[in-house]
């Protein structure tokens, strides 16, 4: 997921750009970088089902040996490219709590915020590279950690504004992000408008932390 301010995704000109310069040597970070904006690419034009990691070394005007070095298989990229969204988004997002002031209300409104926008900002390619991790073991157990690693996050964050038990405070973290999933796929057909679905989430945290029911 991704939250708002981060740089938007290359246009098909850029990626030719991109593949223009491509045969000269990168260094390996910068190299994996360019692969998967032009995944991203992909999957925007042409579909999950068109990604491949020969088709990414076309696309991207490399040998395909390049793509195997930095992913192995097709499930490993998608899940890089998951991977990368996610971690991009909890790092806004730590970013945004940092600033802002220490009450639940507060606090509940820019999680919130960012949940929506990241998904608003990010386009209908997050939700297909994730549909796409599911139907593998490998990559549903990958979806799943990162599942987990969120409601960690959740938890921690939240946690000092409740007096709720460990576990209980556990489930209603894994309800809020149900929640915020289900809200985001209205947003993203256009059955609501995203700041409707943020204030709603933010309504369900304040809501769900300070009953005891």
């Amino acid at each position: 997921m991704r939250a708002r301010g981060e740089a938007a995704k290359p246009s098909r000109a850029v990626v030719t750009r991109m593949s223009e310069t491509s045969s000269k040597k990168l260094p390996k970070a910068q190299r994996r970088e360019q692969l998967l904006d032009v995944a991203v690419a992909v999957v925007r034009e042409e579909g999950t089902d068109a990604l491949t990691l020969g088709h990414l070394a076309e696309r991207a005007g490399v040998s395909k040996p390049i793509t195997y070095e930095h992913f192995q298989t097709r499930a490993g990229l998608l899940m890089a490219l998951y991977e990368r969204t996610d971690a991009r988004q909890v790092a806004q997002l730590q970013e945004a709590l940092e600033r802002t002031r220490r009450k639940l209300e507060d606090v509940a409104r820019v999680m919130s915020a960012a949940y929506m926008s990241c998904y608003t900002t990010s386009g209908p390619e997050h939700s297909a590279i994730a549909a796409a991790l599911k139907g593998d073991g490998q990559m549903e157990a990958f979806h799943q950690g990162l599942l987990d690693q969120y409601v960690d996050f959740y938890q921690r964050t939240l946690g000092p504004f409740c007096d709720l038990p460990r576990e209980a405070l556990r489930q209603r973290c894994v309800a809020i992000i149900g929640a915020a999933e289900a809200l985001s796929r209205d947003v993203l057909r256009g059955a609501v408008a995203e700041s409707t679905a943020a204030n709603t989430l933010a309504s369900l945290i304040v809501s769900w932390l300070t009953s005891r029911k």
